[in-house]
């Protein structure tokens, strides 16, 4: 006979810090959250429209063959925007392939498809990973800009994941996913009885 009652161990879990809870696992947190990301995905919808709107993004890639062609140039000077040369490497491989000609799609709808995620609060954690992907990589292709300061805010934005779009769509996706707010803690739900098998 098998007694359900017996606690069974399913490892330590470390609590987060208070502050840390209340930034990225409170709820009332969630209206900060809204104003950045609306703001965040504003940029990126308003960086994506002359991309998607000049051919030179989405139907030759030149654009974008021609920032790719600055970042690996390494000047005269021997200082080159590009400061790891695994990354320049894999810029040239793409130039040489003629990636452009398709990654420039990618880029510019990608960048459309974020900034209206992050609008309207769907998937939120994971527009906000894509964009701070986007940023890194201008970033490490020597476009600083304010690259630094949106990836910020995009990683910020992928740790509150579970609040940060309860004021938008993520207040039903996340549900209908299976990832509810309101769950009971798991020690007391440890405590309540259950039935014994015989």
């Amino acid at each position: 006979m098998t007694n359900m009652n017996t606690p069974m161990s399913h490892g330590h879990v470390i609590e987060d810090p208070p502050l840390a809870r209340f930034l990225f696992s409170d709820k009332r947190f969630s209206w900060i959250w809204l104003i950045l990301r609306v703001w965040l995905g504003v940029q990126w919808v308003e960086a994506s429209l002359h991309k998607i709107s000049d051919p030179a993004w989405v139907t030759t890639g030149l654009a974008l063959k021609g920032f790719w062609t600055g970042a690996v140039t390494i000047p005269a000077s021997g200082k080159s925007v590009i400061a790891f040369d695994w990354y320049r490497n894999i810029l040239s491989w793409l130039l040489d392939t003629e990636a452009y000609t398709w990654f420039g799609k990618l880029v510019a709808y990608g960048e459309f498809l974020i900034g209206v995620a992050l609008i309207i609060g769907a998937f939120v954690g994971v527009a906000a990973f894509f964009g701070a992907f986007l940023n890194w990589n201008f970033v490490m292709a020597g476009a600083a800009s304010s690259n630094g300061l949106l990836l910020v805010l995009a990683v910020l934005l992928v740790l509150a994941w579970k609040t940060a779009g309860y004021i938008g769509a993520d207040f039903f996706l996340l549900r209908w996913l299976g990832v509810p707010w309101n769950r009971t803690n798991t020690r007391t739900s440890e405590k309540t009885p259950s039935p014994t098998l015989s």
